[in-house]
């Protein structure tokens, strides 16, 4: 069945790629049915409980599916049954952690909170690039160079390190999302790093501070930007992963659970 897939579905070798995609994103839409069902006091699922009242969230199984999946599938034939199955727990330790990468990076339990909707974030922007590599795309664009300038080293590495830097720039200029992107198509990066830089960027702080023009215009710019996206990215990201809980009701639940 797997032979059968790599030569007719996907390009040989990306069949684990594909199943660990699939078990991330199939993860982390089940995550999140159950958490909202939880939240709504729905169905049968509860919190998980350790000793003491210990709440443990599911970025630990998270890790350790993650952990054993990626070492299993390095150290598994990619070809094979194994490499496949290791893929698939890494695909599931991925979601799960992913799910509650705003609980990492604060290091308090934001999930329900204006903040939380940064885990929903990451999961689709991971999901994206991931899919962009598994239908041909590769880093730093060099799928776009003919076979003749793949044999010129020196024009690989002009590819390479042009992209980079375009990549770069973007991220300077507050693009993170334009950089990550950039990096698998180069044009995306060339067009973020043109582009004004955002207000409050390391970019405009430092090429900017003289320039009130182009301060002017930056602030403007992300200001049209924002009115016009803000919206619809919310309802996108509150459809995904459910509308965050009102601040005052968030700080007063964090009050009790701390007294």
């Amino acid at each position: 069945m797997g032979d059968w897939w790599q030569r007719n579905i996907i390009e040989p070798g990306k069949l684990p790629l594909l199943l660990a995609l699939g078990a991330f994103v199939l993860t982390f839409v089940v995550t999140r049915v159950i958490t909202r069902m939880i939240r709504a006091g729905k169905g049968p699922f509860g919190n998980v409980e350790g000793a003491g009242g210990l709440h443990i969230h599911h970025v630990v199984p998270g890790v350790v599916l993650t952990v054993v999946g990626g070492f299993g599938t390095v150290a598994s034939d990619r070809y094979g049954f194994g490499g496949g199955l290791f893929a698939v727990v890494f695909g599931i330790g991925a979601g799960l952690v992913l799910d509650e990468f705003a609980l990492i990076l604060h290091l308090h339990d934001v999930y329900w909170t204006e903040d939380g909707r940064k885990s929903v974030e990451v999961v689709v922007l991971t999901a994206a690039l991931v899919g962009l590599v598994l239908v041909g795309f590769s880093p730093f664009g060099v799928n776009d160079l003919s076979q003749d300038e793949l044999q010129d080293r020196g024009t690989v590495i002009s590819a390479v390190a042009s992209d980079f830097v375009f990549s770069l720039v973007a991220l300077a200029k507050g693009k993170l999302r334009t950089a990550v992107f950039g990096v698998i198509i180069p044009v995306v990066a060339l067009v973020g790093a043109v582009r004004l830089a955002r207000p409050g960027s390391y970019w405009a702080r430092r090429f900017y501070r003289r320039r009130p023009r182009a301060r002017a215009r930056c602030s403007l710019r992300a200001y049209r930007h924002d009115r016009r996206w803000l919206r619809p990215r919310r309802a996108l990201q509150d459809w995904i992963g459910g509308k965050p809980e009102p601040e005052a009701v968030t700080r007063a639940e964090d009050q009790r659970d701390g007294s």
